[in-house]
């Protein structure tokens, strides 16, 4: 189970149990909110993409979406996301839990620019009903980002 490796992952740190687990879910970024009883702008959703056939994430602020230009420019290829039924495969979490932690060893996590407008955000944990809280500093040390990208607009109501 993704949960179980993420606490396991999190336990090196001293952090696991700062884990949340809800009874509801929190698979979408407006569930996670809901659950948590934040906004939507500080849920950290984590997206999923191939670029040359290799898995990458990128961790949103939850108020964000990709800009295909801003993409293109950054990786030289179009937004390509991993089917839903394959990013386990790939990633090492299923959608709706898919986090920058405890991933398979060939993914490369990037943080997007839009994150550092918030103090801390909450990513899954691996699960569709957990989170935990990390600032910015925390959830670039813990997800062993490359760094930060600026691929990213914000959702227009």
């Amino acid at each position: 189970m993704s949960l179980m490796r993420v606490k396991e992952y999190f336990k090196k740190y001293g952090i696991q149990d700062r884990i949340l687990e809800f009874d509801k879910s929190s698979a979408t970024v407006m569930d996670a909110a809901k659950a948590i009883g934040c906004d939507e702008c500080l849920i950290a959703k984590t997206l999923s993409f191939f670029i040359a056939d290799k898995p990458i994430l990128i961790v949103t602020a939850g108020n964000m979406k990709i800009d295909n230009r801003k993409f293109k420019d950054t990786f030289n290829c179009k937004a390509k996301m991993i089917p839903s039924d394959i990013v386990e495969e790939y990633v090492g979490h299923a959608v709706g839990g898919v986090c920058p932690f405890a991933v398979n060893e060939n993914v490369k996590v990037y943080l997007d620019e839009s994150l550092k407008n918030y103090d801390y955000v909450y990513p899954a944990c691996g699960s569709s009903n957990s989170a935990i809280k990390l600032t910015i500093s925390e959830l670039k040390k813990y997800s062993n980002c490359i760094g930060f990208v600026d691929v990213c607009k914000k959702i227009e109501n």
